[in-house]
């Protein structure tokens, strides 16, 4: 939006009809234009490089694991057909696809993973987030705390 100086401006090189008067406004509305695009290219590239940490909501520390016990093989087989590609063979979030993803996949193996509950883990699985599909209806509950375990299992290598 113009402000009252760049009205001004712009009736006085009207008024005046001088080609001076006239690129220097251009020249004034230009810089403060490009001011303000770079600012907001700023702002929302800072955002989207550096988006606030994915917090599950408190009730999902309630859910409990039914397969505390089960072997985390059962979820590799899941993480291998559809998780490595973004979050690497080895859970690290080095997949192929990492690369162009924002933000970054998560690593199964960081103290910031292996800190939540498996119920935060399960719904995050449930639900996604951006990049991040919901498998609530591609995976059973089952397979998806298969791969809680296996995410569990990354972090203790």
């Amino acid at each position: 939006m113009e402000s009252n100086s760049d009205l001004h401006c712009i009736m006085t090189a009207i008024i005046k009809n001088t080609t001076h008067q006239k690129y220097f406004c251009s020249k004034l509305i230009l810089v403060k234009f490009l001011m303000m695009l770079l600012f907001v290219t700023f702002v929302f590239k800072a955002n989207a490089q550096n988006p606030a940490p994915w917090k599950a909501p408190t009730f999902a520390d309630t859910l409990q694991n039914p397969l505390v016990n089960d072997n985390p093989q059962n979820g590799k087989k899941v993480f291998m057909s559809i998780c490595f590609v973004c979050h690497g063979e080895k859970g690290k979030g080095d997949g192929i696809a990492s690369a162009q993803l924002k933000p970054k996949p998560a690593n199964f193996t960081s103290d910031f993973i292996q800190n939540q509950s498996d119920g935060a883990l399960f719904w995050k699985l449930s639900t996604g987030r951006g990049a991040m599909v919901s498998f609530q209806k591609t995976l059973t509950p089952i397979q998806r705390w298969q791969m809680v375990n296996y995410i569990r299992f990354l972090g203790k290598k």
